[in-house]
């Protein structure tokens, strides 16, 4: 069986592709988890990396856990007692949400197609969904009589709000691109063919800014999620102190007074 994560860089953009497409990029094993984390700790500890893009190959986002292995009690999820079960899910599928919420680059999931159960809970762990028209979403735990495993109680509502997420999770029903758009759960729908050209214009924007204060505005945003205000602010104000002694500061500055576009270098 392929690698299921293929991994291409374009300057500081670091594309990841789930490349399973025959098995609609379900994750099966404590392999595909491992090679998920890795891909993604790899970029985060590139200080030149500004941006990362997840997406999947062929006609599927991701379809989440492999149904046959589950099936068989011998993937990611269920083994022969509740306590293997217990301790299988968080040496596996729970590294994922671990990784990439605590990732401090700015996230693009761009979800070509089926975005179901785990898969969906994958892209709310990004920070940016971009869908393809005719890409369906669907937190679909409750169809196969099992619960979030991954974290998608956390997740998910702080994607669409608690009432949406709660109709989401209790129903099972499967969402439109348009719906998801409608809803937050996306921020944009495009035409699939130029799905990926979206995506990689947006990282461009982005990988534009000073790559080390986009990691510091990404923890900002990831700690104001949970924190006080007060504390918000003395992070911020702490942050605000490394970012004015970098390099990259110094050289906004100085491109803006001369008029002309920044060079920035990461430093």
């Amino acid at each position: 069986m392929g690698e299921f994560i293929r991994v291409e860089q374009q300057g500081r953009i670091v594309t990841l592709t789930m490349n399973r497409p025959d098995e609609r990029n379900a994750i099966g094993s404590h392999a595909d988890c491992a090679q998920l984390v890795n891909a993604v700790e790899a970029a985060a500890a590139d200080p030149q990396v500004a941006v990362l893009i997840l997406t999947g190959a062929g006609s599927a986002f991701s379809a989440g856990g492999n149904l046959k292995a589950m099936r068989e009690r011998n993937g990611i999820g269920p083994l022969d007692s509740p306590l293997a079960t217990r301790n299988n899910y968080k040496r596996g599928i729970q590294r994922i949400p671990q990784a990439l919420w605590n990732c401090e680059l700015p996230l693009i999931a761009a979800i070509n197609g089926h975005a179901i159960g785990a898969g969906l809970d994958l892209a709310c762990m990004c920070d940016i969904r971009i869908a393809a028209q005719g890409a369906k979403l669907a937190s679909s735990f409750i169809k196969m009589g099992i619960v979030p495993g991954d974290g998608g109680a956390y997740l998910l509502p702080r994607a669409v709000g608690w009432a949406r997420a709660a109709e989401m999770m209790f129903t099972g029903d499967t969402l439109s691109a348009d719906e998801a758009l409608a809803c937050g759960l996306v921020s944009r729908v495009v035409p699939a063919d130029a799905l990926m050209d979206e995506a990689r214009a947006l990282a461009q924007r982005i990988a534009a800014n000073p790559p080390q204060t986009l990691r510091l505005v990404k923890r900002l945003l990831r700690e104001a999620q949970h924190a006080r205000l007060a504390d918000v602010l003395e992070l911020s104000a702490a942050f605000q102190a490394l970012a004015h002694e970098t390099q990259d500061h110094a050289e906004a500055l100085a491109a803006f007074f001369d008029k002309r576009t920044p060079e920035f270098k990461g430093l």
